[in-house]
């Protein structure tokens, strides 16, 4: 696989992988924990060298899960992690980005990671009662302690990315972006272009939907987040199947899957966009793997856009609550 840069300087896979439904999120896992670990050592067979995880997925087990294995192979992966949550009795309760609270968690992490250095530290969402500069220069002062390397933001606007890269460079940038969720095209990305900030999209392959597994008679597990997420209620399914089977016709001309056409549409936006899907199986992570062969021409990229504009997208991609807390 080949590589790409975020910011000035992190060289990543150009294919990632996020942790985060390993331990939460899409229902029961049917692997056990060793299955997991085989998964993170099979994707680091595969060239991906680039993984996310969250104190805040289980809470706390994800990181646990990663750092076991990725132990061995700690000097070949750029890992992710993030802070910014208060988190009690197991449960998230509320955003909190105080300077001590960010070191705190960095201790956290770098614990439950069994490494001596966090590779990226991502604020997770921007909290409205801690001013973005003091984050930016608290974790400013964990790199010049060789805690961390590098400064991320989650779902942040592009004022907040401005004023946090004015105090301390961000390297990148992770939100939600695929070709159902465009929301980055509205100032993130230019800004991100504007500063040498690198992006890094999270359910790029639209909560599997883009994959063309999921459809109006799936039947989401308890616990399966999709189960409270509007463009997954059947009505709006329905409707977004016409983007799906654009998908799948470029799919069929170059030989490849719906997911790795949605991946490919990805990695053609910008060459410092380094999507991270999440899977339990490896099977999975090969096949996003090879999407970095998968070689859209500038008309299918075209067609894709012009789909997905024409079609648009129904339903939100958070309920009310998650909608209020992105693009701050």
């Amino acid at each position: 696989m080949h590589t790409r840069t975020l910011g000035e300087g992190l060289e990543v896979s150009a294919i990632g992988l996020g942790a985060m439904g390993m331990s939460m999120s899409y229902g029961p896992n049917p692997g056990t924990r060793e299955d997991m670990v085989a998964v993170l050592r099979a994707a680091v067979d595969l060239g991906v060298t680039f993984v996310d995880t969250a104190e805040v997925y289980g809470p706390y087990v994800n990181e646990e899960l990663v750092g076991e294995a990725l132990a061995p192979v700690r000097d070949q992966v750029v890992v992710a992690t993030k802070f910014g949550w208060r988190i009690e009795d197991g449960r998230m309760v509320g955003l909190d980005s105080r300077p001590e609270q960010v070191r705190r968690v960095a201790e956290a992490s770098l614990r439950r990671l069994r490494t001596d250095v966090i590779d990226l530290f991502y604020q997770h969402r921007v909290d409205p009662d801690v001013p973005v500069e003091d984050v930016a220069g608290t974790v400013g002062e964990l790199v010049q302690e060789g805690k961390v390397r590098h400064l991320g933001l989650s779902e942040a606007g592009a004022e907040t990315i401005r004023r946090a890269h004015a105090v301390h460079p961000v390297t990148a940038v992770q939100s939600e972006y695929s070709l159902w969720t465009r929301d980055p095209e509205r100032g993130v990305l230019a800004t991100c272009a504007e500063l040498g900030i690198g992006f890094v999209p999270f359910s790029p392959l639209g909560k599997g939907f883009l994959t063309g597994t999921v459809g109006t008679s799936t039947q989401f597990a308890e616990g399966d987040i999709r189960r409270r997420v509007p463009r997954f209620e059947a009505e709006n399914l329905a409707a977004n199947e016409a983007l799906l089977q654009g998908v799948r016709d470029v799919a069929a001309v170059r030989g490849a899957t719906p997911g790795q056409v949605a991946l490919a549409w990805l990695l053609a936006q910008h060459p410092w966009v380094v999507p991270i899907p999440g899977t339990r199986r490896v099977e999975r992570v090969a096949e996003n793997a090879g999407a970095t062969g998968v070689a859209l021409s500038a008309d299918d990229v075209a067609v894709l856009d012009a789909l997905a504009s024409r079609v648009g997208v129904h339903g939100d991609r958070y309920d009310a609550a998650g909608m209020a807390m992105v693009g701050r």
